[in-house]
């Protein structure tokens, strides 16, 4: 019978040693079992509760701490049609749209949609306004706020993976 030395510095029987790696085996696949139906869904949910929030505190004036950077990145993207408030609400409620959906996961292919839409509206200060974003001394928290939402992107990327799979039709 072959015997194996373990960290410890004991002998156990190649037997045992299976029979050990069998059951961590066993066990690893239950668990991923459980994060590949769980997981998408959970992170459905969580970036839903993100853009909910955010989205909510944009209809509250002076609780949001990036208006001003909403007000210029509209005004920028609209050539100044859009002022302030307006600029403001239409941000909040789209973020609150894609938030809905996102949570309840009804009518998830147009929140989605909506949500590729304000990933420009995010990701447009850093070209309109990198100078000020940026400075010497590394990017500013502005600019930290608005490269987190690289995270997001990645979330919404596995999000959408899973709600296209299915063809578009009734259910």
């Amino acid at each position: 019978m072959s015997t194996t030395t373990i960290g410890s510095g004991r002998t156990s029987t190649a037997a045992g040693l299976d029979s050990i790696l069998d059951q961590a085996n066993r066990a690893q696949a239950v668990l991923q079992r459980f994060f590949a139906r769980a997981g998408v869904p959970t992170l459905r949910i969580a970036l839903g509760l993100v853009f909910l929030a955010f989205g909510a505190l944009k209809f509250l004036p002076g609780v949001s701490p990036v208006e001003e950077l909403v007000a210029a990145t509209w005004g920028a993207l609209s050539f100044g049609l859009v002022g302030p408030q307006l600029a403001m609400i239409l941000t909040a409620s789209m973020e609150v749209v894609v938030g809905l959906t996102l949570v309840t996961g009804v009518f998830v292919r147009i929140g989605l949609l909506v949500l590729a839409v304000t990933f420009v509206g995010i990701f447009s200060p850093l070209v309109f306004f990198f100078g000020e974003l940026f400075t010497a001394a590394g990017p500013t928290l502005t600019a930290q706020y608005v490269l987190k939402d690289v995270i997001l992107v990645g979330a919404a990327m596995v999000v959408a993976a899973t709600a296209l799979r299915r063809p578009i039709g009734r259910r």
